[in-house]
């Protein structure tokens, strides 16, 4: 049985710092583009950042560049997104995703966790 489930989610101040993982199952993630998606209060869900299969290139969308680092343990097969520098507009339901092919910041894609809260207030 396929299965990506999310982890590292919390509460934490402006400024913080969090790192959320994706672990796999029933698959070796390293043959997957894994994205990152979040789903803020009042929003759509967006792509955050992804990371291909194979050479591991790393896209990030404009408001996360320079703060989020997404990275891949294939030892572990687990695909991590370190966050520093969180924003209240940062808040969000974060969901990782799996396709078999391209590396792309938009849906669709192949398999969904189920969503880590991540919340940044004072």
């Amino acid at each position: 049985q396929v299965q990506f489930v999310e982890s590292g989610g919390g509460v934490v101040l402006p400024g913080g710092s969090l790192r959320l993982s994706c672990t796999a199952s029933g698959v070796i993630l390293n043959n997957y583009a894994i994205g990152w998606f979040r789903l803020g209060p009042g929003k759509e869900r967006v792509g955050v950042s992804c990371i291909s299969r194979g050479d591991g290139n790393k896209y990030y969308t404009d408001s996360v560049k320079g703060r989020f680092t997404i990275s891949r343990d294939n030892a572990e097969n687990t695909v991590y997104l370190q966050m520093n520098g969180l924003k209240p507009e940062d808040t969000a339901v974060y969901y990782c995703a799996a396709e078999p092919f391209g590396c792309q910041l938009h849906e669709p894609y192949d398999y969904w966790g189920q969503g880590t809260q991540v919340t940044v207030s004072s």
